[in-house]
């Protein structure tokens, strides 16, 4: 009862307390640090209200301290391989982007950031939705007292059908999953559990590099304040 009470606080607060860090829209000809040579800013959608994911313009800004870090102890932080599963795209800042904007824009596209509230509370992608890790999960399942069944997750939140007692996927979303980094396995985890549950191969997509790769890119972040 009490783990059931400690979570549905922490996605309260989540909800209640996420704020914005970003970097307001600005003409191309003054940014000196765009995107690409022709995209300074992405204009989104992020709990309902707009906003634009932009590179810091501090060019001695440095990556935050808390992804700069390079061992950690291997297992359970072990180095993902690039292609994760057949079918799969793995997928880069460009492309995540590219994803943010058509779920901003109505897609049938849900950008999943994986990780546990409290390291939401650190800072996430403008854009993302939180579904920890654990709820789609077999190996993380027992910390959760209220967690879902991961087929309950699958058709509430990712818009597949039950028929016959078998997941259908024809209108299923598709998924774009983050966590950490390259040494994260959490994500990795979830799109195998998915896979074996049936999901889409080509309906899943992976940002490797997750949190590490986007904050050293100086994107924008969104993040608790206290």
């Amino acid at each position: 009862m009490i783990k059931t009470k400690i979570a549905l606080m922490a996605s309260t607060l989540l909800i209640s307390a996420l704020s914005f860090s970003v970097h307001a829209k600005e003409d191309s000809a003054t940014v000196e640090v765009g995107i690409t040579p022709k995209v300074s800013a992405v204009d989104i959608i992020h709990m309902g209200k707009k906003m634009s994911i932009t590179r810091n313009q501090k060019k001695d800004s440095v990556i935050p301290k808390i992804y700069a870090k390079t061992s950690r102890a291997c297992p359970p932080f072990c180095i993902q391989p690039m292609t994760i599963a057949p079918g799969v795209e793995t997928i880069g800042e460009l492309e995540i982007l590219g994803y943010l904007k058509k779920s901003s824009a109505g897609a049938p596209v849900m950008v999943i950031d994986v990780r546990t509230p409290e390291w939401m509370m650190r800072g996430t992608i403008p854009g993302s939705i939180n579904i920890p890790w654990t709820k789609l999960s077999v190996k993380g399942a027992d910390t959760w007292e209220d967690a879902a069944t991961a087929e309950e997750v699958i058709v509430s939140r990712f818009d597949a059908t039950m028929k016959d007692e078998k997941l259908e996927f024809s209108q299923a979303k598709t998924l774009v999953l983050f966590c950490n980094g390259p040494w994260c396995g959490q994500s990795s985890e979830n799109i195998k559990l998915l896979l074996k549950k049936g999901y889409p191969a080509n309906k899943i997509k992976w940002y490797r590099g997750g949190m590490q790769s986007w904050t050293s890119f100086g994107l924008s972040t969104v993040y608790f304040r206290n």
